[in-house]
């Protein structure tokens, strides 16, 4: 999804937040190393702010479910910001109140902000996922439904190279 926006120009997929360094993908999918699955996001600032892309964060997944995304579940799952400075986590704290408050969800919104410490980038396989394997039925059936609706809402704010071939 964050790919897709202008301003962005780079991504990339790893894990945060936990207590060993470097770890594997099969020891953060273990929930005992406390990382968080998740994706670094460099940007400049000049195109898009970061009020933008916590817009992008809260409209393209569900922040209400505790440890789940889908059909995954556990820690590694959990809704969460790494946040970098004051400002961002004044910011993204803002925004749950704001959203919580006017019941923009059906339930309480449990993503935790979380300081910054560590990041380490996922296995070379885990990069570019969908974009290298568009006809994997996860791909299909899960992330390409939510991608074709993120470029329907967010159409002003996409690279115009990347809009989702039918």
């Amino acid at each position: 999804i964050f790919q897709r926006l202008n301003g962005v120009t780079k991504v990339t997929s790893g894990y945060g937040g936990g207590q060993i360094l470097n770890p594997t993908y099969e020891e953060v999918c273990s929930g005992t190393t406390g990382h968080a699955e998740c994706c670094q996001i460099v940007y400049d600032p000049s195109v898009i702010s970061f009020d933008e892309l916590l817009e992008v964060f809260w409209k393209t997944h569900d922040p209400t479910t505790l440890n789940r995304q889908g059909n995954d579940v556990g820690t590694q799952y959990r809704s969460v910001i790494f946040y970098h400075t004051p400002e961002q986590k004044e910011k993204a704290e803002y925004y749950k109140k704001e959203l919580d408050s006017s019941k923009a969800f059906n339930n309480a919104i449990v993503t935790t902000l979380e300081p910054y410490k560590n990041f380490y980038s996922a296995e070379a396989y885990h990069q570019e996922y969908y974009n290298s394997n568009p006809g994997q039925m996860y791909c299909r059936f899960v992330i390409l439904p939510k991608v074709e609706k993120f470029e329907k809402v967010f159409k002003d704010k996409l690279k115009t190279t990347t809009l989702t071939k039918k």
